[in-house]
């Protein structure tokens, strides 16, 4: 099993950090492992939408298929995949804190299969490395 959380804290406002973080369109601008991304179904996200994404991660290009399974205005948002190479939750958290600063919370978890199997003691660290990237991007991205 894989479980790996990682947070920081944003000098923007909850819903701006929410709104952009959830965002498909967004995906390729923060995460720097995501090579493309796309909404399946019309907009808006919603519960039951479908998000195509590519990726490359341990040398490995992935193509999987998240559907959103929660969306609790701009406090959570999860996603499972309903396709791809293993098993995988992804859920954001929003927290407002004092002034306009937002502290939001990446968490990943998820059971590997096939090669993913053999690779999973390398995964939750390098899935660590890897989500502090991305929010720290994400952080200088939004406080630009």
């Amino acid at each position: 099993m894989v479980d790996v959380v990682t947070r920081i804290t944003i000098d923007r406002p909850i819903a701006e950090v929410a709104a952009y973080a959830r965002d498909p369109a967004t995906a390729t601008e923060w995460y720097r492992n995501i090579a493309s991304s796309r909404q399946l179904t019309p907009d808006p996200l919603r519960v039951g939408s479908k998000i195509a994404f590519v990726a490359n991660f341990l040398g490995r290009h992935l193509e999987y298929v998240y559907e959103v399974v929660e969306m609790v205005d701009d406090r959570r948002f999860v996603m499972r995949t309903s396709d791809g190479p293993f098993a995988m939750e992804t859920t954001y958290e929003w927290e407002a804190l004092g002034g306009s600063s937002t502290r939001m919370s990446l968490r990943n978890r998820g059971t590997p299969t096939g090669f993913s199997k053999l690779v999973a003691p390398l995964m939750s660290p390098a899935m660590r490395r890897a989500n502090r990237t991305d929010l720290r991007t994400l952080k200088a991205r939004l406080e630009t």
